[in-house]
């Protein structure tokens, strides 16, 4: 069996400040050892329950976080930017996806919530529903075929997204408490629930199915934290502007959806 292991790092156990997550600072080196510990949990743990290859997307910021160099060597490391299928490139073939360090979406109460781009992007809806970077990736998964056997993050990620994968197995590494508090596991503690979580979902993973998104269209509509954003985004003229902050776009696939907002979350920093 072939894994993906993508890779955040808001949710990984310890981190819980913004200067954590944003490289030039002491913080983010030792919060980048912590979320490379975690990948590599994760890694080992595919291993233990039968893999027979395991691939890891680091999907952080610049997708450049994760040293590679104290992870298993037996996995396949997909680093740097851009890529078409952003933080699940490397899906494809893949006969389950683990989703590592993930957080909850904008405007929720979890550890250093945000959808994409929380300088952004206020909330990220597709067909009805909102739905986090989890929800995302798992469709753009899902759409190739790949379900989500596995989850990591704080309380309020596992909350508001396990609905969407089941069957997927969730590992708590931290409660919620604020956008920069929480309650954590140690890194050693959350690793060890994590592996031994990771080896029980490749039992599992055969049996799931991967969900994707009803329709034969999809509908975004995407709320910005600006009107100048909006104002910005809606330079692009497939895009329908909904009110000062709001506006809307249709696309055949989940996979165009996630390619519009990334390329909408690169253009926002022309106004920062």
């Amino acid at each position: 069996m072939k894994i993906l292991v993508s890779v955040d790092i808001e949710g990984v156990a310890g981190v819980t400040h913004v200067e954590q997550v944003r490289p030039g600072n002491p913080e983010y080196e030792r919060a980048r050892a912590w979320m490379t510990a975690e990948a590599d949990a994760a890694i080992r743990g595919a291993f233990d329950g039968g893999a027979t290859e395991v691939w890891v997307n680091d999907s952080h910021g610049g997708f450049r976080n994760l040293l590679l160099d104290r992870m298993d060597e037996r996995a396949f490391m997909v680093t740097g930017k851009p890529r078409y299928l952003g933080m699940v490139a490397g899906v494809e073939g893949c006969d389950a996806v683990f989703l590592i360090g993930y957080h909850a979406g904008a405007g929720h109460e979890g550890v250093l919530a945000h959808t994409i781009n929380s300088a952004a992007f206020r909330c990220v809806t597709v067909n009805g529903e909102e739905l986090n970077e989890a929800g995302l990736y798992g469709a753009l998964a899902a759409e190739l075929g790949t379900p989500v056997a596995l989850m990591s993050g704080d309380d309020v990620f596992i909350a508001e997204t396990q609905a969407r994968f089941p069957g997927a197995i969730a590992v708590q590494t931290k409660r919620a408490k604020g956008q920069s508090t929480c309650v954590s596991l140690s890194p050693a503690q959350s690793c060890r629930e994590i592996r031994a979580a990771a080896a029980r979902a490749m039992a599992a993973a055969p049996s799931l199915q991967a969900r994707r998104m009803s329709g034969s269209v999809m509908h975004c509509e995407l709320r910005t934290q600006t009107p100048g954003q909006a104002d910005l985004f809606c330079q692009w003229p497939e895009l329908r502007r909904e009110d000062a902050t709001a506006l809307s776009f249709d696309a055949p696939t989940m996979e165009a959806v996630i390619r519009v907002l990334n390329c909408l979350s690169a253009m926002s920093f022309m106004l920062r």
